[in-house]
């Protein structure tokens, strides 16, 4: 293909862990950020409206620029300049993964427009996203839709990071709990131990597990597969009415988790409705299909 001179991509948010899947589950929702990429003589500007709008860098270091000049980087022809436009639906530092959809934006912006055929080159935009945020769940889900299952190549292998996508269940209706305060991955990681009792991790994975069979097939299988042992307990004080949700959600028997990093939890409940007695105080309920598509793309 020739080399374009302005694209629009448009990336969904995205859920993390799902409960017990750490670092490796995602899921793709219905709620977008849309980029404008176009090339200029020189320069670069950037302009940003929505979520974050008067908070993010407006320079060479915004998240969108940096994903760009990595995937240039790798494939190569770079424009001499660029015009960037950003409208922000995600929520920021929320655990919505608004962070990898900002890199996979930028990401696949940059291979459309250096002329690589983006089908071709997905596994170079999970490499420069997932690399950006450390792992590959939420990079991902907003690259691919669906539900995915992300791993990791230990090493500085060229492909370090890996994720295959599956269909959701169609009859799972998440609900975004979205918290009013906001945190930072960089902080609730350093709350996690070393080490895990053994028992502790055996229940996680084979939870993992039961969760791909949940969200794929059998979603009446959700609220034991959403349940975990390895991380959400020892972040607890990183957001304590997000856990306290959590719990008031499943003791009423609708599975929910801790959404990423927090503080935002989702919820799966059968119908999509909550139960009416759960207070959801500092949270505003936002339900968000599952986004089958992932990152979509208009040449212009």
């Amino acid at each position: 293909m020739g080399r374009p001179s302005e694209v629009r991509v448009r990336v969904p948010a995205s859920s993390a862990n799902l409960g017990p899947g750490f670092d490796a589950l995602g899921l793709a929702l219905g709620l977008h950020d849309e980029i404008e990429a176009s090339v200029a003589a020189d320069g670069l500007t950037v302009d940003v409206g929505g979520e974050g709008a008067g908070r993010v860098p407006c320079d060479e270091s915004h998240l969108v620029v940096k994903a760009m000049r990595t995937a240039w980087n790798i494939v190569g022809d770079a424009p001499s300049g660029l015009r960037l436009r950003c409208r922000n639906a995600i929520p920021h530092s929320r655990g919505l993964g608004s962070s990898a959809a900002a890199a996979v934006a930028g990401a696949v912006a940059a291979v459309v427009l250096a002329g690589r055929d983006v089908e071709l080159e997905r596994d170079t935009v999970l490499q420069v996203a997932a690399g950006m945020e450390g792992h590959a769940d939420n990079a991902a889900a907003s690259l691919l839709g669906g539900f995915v299952v992300a791993w990791e190549t230990p090493g500085n292998t060229a492909e370090r990071f890996h994720a295959v996508r599956l269909d959701a269940h169609p009859g799972i209706r998440p609900v975004a709990l979205v918290a009013g305060t906001e945190s930072l991955t960089s902080t609730t990681r350093g709350l996690l131990p070393e080490r895990v009792p053994l028992v502790d991790a055996a229940f996680t994975g084979s939870r993992t597990a039961l969760a791909v069979l949940a969200f794929t097939q059998r979603p009446e299988l959700l609220l034991p597969a959403t349940e975990d042992r390895l991380h959400q307990g020892y972040r607890r004080p990183a957001y304590p009415a997000s856990a306290d949700l959590v719990d008031a959600l499943r003791e009423r028997g609708v599975p929910a988790a801790i959404s990423g990093a927090g503080p935002t939890v989702l919820a799966l409940p059968v119908d999509g409705t909550l139960p009416a007695d759960v207070a959801l105080d500092g949270f505003t309920a936002l339900p968000l299909p599952v986004d089958a598509t992932g990152a979509r793309v208009e040449i212009g």
